[in-house]
């Protein structure tokens, strides 16, 4: 059977709007290969200044570990005291936006690339990212394009993001769905999950229902 697929007909320059010239770009990536990328552990205000360079948004008390890729810090904005830990990856073709007070743990990825695997030429289909204020984002968590994680949301480690997750919630799983309340206070107060219709599928509720009745 043959093939449909013509990655020969791709346009790299379809459907992605880079920011900035080569140039830039290529100074970028000599920074990042130095004080990003590396294992040594370069001061976070070092890192901080550098990505202001690039026209970043930094806020106040932002902890960056080693060796975590940006790809583009023009299209980036973090909250204050927010802690990215080491080796995460931050695909952002189009802007991400992290909130304060967040963390965003070991090799995590947001990924606001992808591919319209609906057209022959496997076209740009890039979507934006949010990561809403005090939220926790798991180690080795995928994020995918066009997902806002809720305020005080918590992303379980491994978890795959593929929609949308509701704020104060412990969300988990591949597909990611929201499982139980995060704060104590909350698994009392008549909070319902139909609350969030607007953020999840008839099926995927139904998921979510039936884990809370187990983990609760």
């Amino acid at each position: 059977m043959k093939t449909r697929v013509r990655n020969d007909l791709f346009d790299p320059g379809k459907g992605l709007d880079r920011g900035h010239s080569r140039l830039v770009e290529a100074a970028w990536y000599l920074l990042k290969c130095t004080f990003f990328l590396s294992p040594l552990p370069f001061p976070s205000p070092i890192k901080i200044r550098i990505l202001r360079w690039f026209g970043a948004s930094v806020g106040r008390g932002v902890v960056i570990k080693p060796r975590v890729n940006i790809h583009f810090p023009w299209k980036l904005s973090i909250g204050d005291h927010t802690w990215v830990g080491e080796e995460v990856c931050i695909l952002n073709f189009e802007p991400v936006r992290i909130g304060a007070h967040c963390c965003i743990s070991q090799r995590a990825f947001l990924c606001t690339g992808n591919h319209d695997f609906r057209e022959p030429d496997m076209r740009y289909r890039n979507r934006p990212i949010i990561v809403e204020d005090g939220a926790w984002v798991g180690a080795q968590a995928f994020i995918s394009p066009e997902v806002t994680i809720g305020t005080d949301a918590v992303i379980t480690a491994g978890s795959v993001v593929t929609k949308s997750q509701p704020a104060k919630m412990v969300c988990s799983g591949n597909p990611c769905v929201a499982v139980k309340h995060r704060w104590p206070e909350n698994y009392s107060d008549g909070l319902r999950f139909d609350e969030y219709q607007d953020a999840f599928s008839g099926e995927a509720l139904a998921t979510m229902a039936k884990s809370a009745v187990k983990v609760q």
